[in-house]
């Protein structure tokens, strides 16, 4: 998939060019659906632009196997919150939490197209594989300001819950899962996670793919909305933590991750002047979720894709912390 000529005529008209100069593929779309293109330009009112460009194929291509209909709906639906969000909410957010600004969407046959503002051009160029626990926290601090931007808020064309790996989302997932406490607790652990009094919109994604760093690693944008929607913040931290610390760091910077993130986060919802927070409350009781959340992307994992990497020591930890609450609970 490449750009059309009504797609190039567009860009050029929306960027007030004379002509493209280059374009380049950033990356496929996950699972075959399209390509993220970076687009240059000869004197435009801005350098580059990025194009999301996102087909509907017959025939899916998972990369662990998972090609079903509810899948591809999942798919689908999650493109379709993507651009709800650019239109609707990526405005409200400011430098603390930046993301790309949505420049033109457009739909045309069986392909919808997202024009973005391009992050690189932007000075947020830096994508990491790996980062050492100070950038760490750049990272979690822009979570921390994000849900402050957006708590107690839902809305009906975002997920009803944010993120990917929700039980309600992935009933194939957990039909696969081996028999065992966690998969026999996954109801109960979704619906501690719906249980809090305070909850936000959260990313849904919040891997460190997907943050981009500026040069001296001190900032960072965040791009991916596809499952933005409802939930409680500690579920975004915990899929950072685990999607970039080490085992022995988890351990390590348990107490330092959560005391980093409610001082952000208390410092955010002051910055925002977030009115009937009982800041003291929501702190007890997401630090208390933290073991459920880390349980709930446990679940998921296991039955997605038994032996992944992301299942160790600390997840372990985590999960028979949750399931153990859960005994207790019941037994009061």
């Amino acid at each position: 998939m490449s750009l059309s000529e009504r797609q190039q005529a567009k860009l050029k008209q929306l960027n007030q060019a004379g002509s493209i100069a280059e374009v380049t593929t950033i990356q496929s779309l996950w699972g075959g659906y399209g390509e993220l293109l970076r687009v240059k330009f000869k004197h435009g009112i801005r350098p580059s632009l990025v194009v999301k460009n996102i087909a509907f194929p017959e025939q899916t291509k998972h990369p662990r196997g998972w090609n079903t209909a509810l899948s591809h709906q999942r798919k689908v639906h999650s493109y379709q919150v993507e651009l709800a969000w650019y239109q609707q909410f990526a405005q409200d957010c400011d430098q603390h939490s930046y993301m790309p600004q949505l420049i033109d969407s457009s739909q045309h046959d069986d392909q919808q197209s997202i024009v973005l503002e391009d992050l690189h051009a932007l000075g947020y160029s830096e994508i990491r594989q790996q980062v050492g626990f100070k950038q760490a926290l750049v990272c979690i601090r822009w979570l921390a300001y994000f849900h402050a931007r957006f708590m107690q808020r839902s809305a009906s064309s975002l997920w009803p819950q944010g993120g990917y790996w929700h039980l309600a989302t992935r009933p194939d997932e957990l039909a696969a899962m081996a028999e065992s406490p966690l998969k026999q607790a996954a109801s109960a652990i979704d619906q501690h996670l719906q249980s809090s009094d305070y909850f936000c919109l959260i990313h849904g994604d919040a891997k460190l793919a997907n943050f981009c760093f500026n040069q001296t690693l001190s900032q960072v944008a965040a791009v991916d909305f596809q499952y933005v929607g409802k939930g409680c913040g500690i579920q975004d931290l915990a899929l950072f933590v685990g999607s970039c610390l080490s085992e022995q760091q988890c351990f390590e910077q348990q107490q330092n991750i959560l005391d980093y993130y409610f001082e952000m986060l208390q410092q955010a919802l002051e910055h925002y002047a977030v009115p009937e927070v009982n800041f003291t409350e929501l702190e007890q009781q997401w630090r208390d979720l933290y073991p459920f959340a880390w349980a709930d992307f446990e679940r998921f994992l296991e039955g997605w894709s038994p032996g992944h990497w992301k299942l160790n020591s600390y997840s372990q930890q985590q999960t028979q912390l949750a399931l153990q609450i859960l005994a207790e609970n019941s037994n009061d």
